[in-house]
């Protein structure tokens, strides 16, 4: 069988979404690291520092919380105002506790998954020969 018939839906989302219940299992608050400067992501400008965004998504800080295969979207308050949040899959790249720093970065997809039809504006995977390194830091837990 050729690889074509094995191919499956990225497991980010469903990562995502477990993390998301660990953390709140455990009692705590559970952010997400997002790359603000995917497309389609759509927060305010002003939360957004060096191309990233931390979002709390706890229960009691955002209304109509969904986390589907496509994206992460709620409702929530910045400085005061109502604003609707987009966050593509593709755009979170962690989820952790607040008070801990448990959690971890969500992995690249891997070879074989499929992007969801009409999801054009998503970055390319990166290909198996860009080194870890190129990456820019995001996340660093300091105690």
């Amino acid at each position: 069988m050729s690889e074509e018939s094995f191919r499956m839906s990225s497991h980010r989302p469903y990562l995502l979404r477990a993390l998301v219940e660990w953390i709140n299992d455990n009692g705590m608050t559970p952010h997400l690291m997002v790359d603000a400067a995917v497309p389609g992501v759509q927060v305010p400008s002003s939360a957004i520092k060096e191309d990233r965004v931390v979002l709390n998504v706890a229960e009691r800080a955002v209304m109509h919380l969904h986390i589907d295969n496509e994206a992460v979207s709620f409702t929530a308050r910045f400085s005061g105002v109502s604003f609707p949040v987009h966050v593509p899959i593709p755009a979170v790249l962690a989820v952790y506790a607040r008070e801990t720093g448990h959690g971890m970065a969500l992995p690249d997809d891997i070879p074989g998954t499929e992007l969801p039809p009409g999801d054009d504006d998503s970055p390319p995977p990166r290909s198996p020969e860009t080194p870890p390194a190129a990456k820019k830091p995001f996340l660093r837990v300091v105690k």
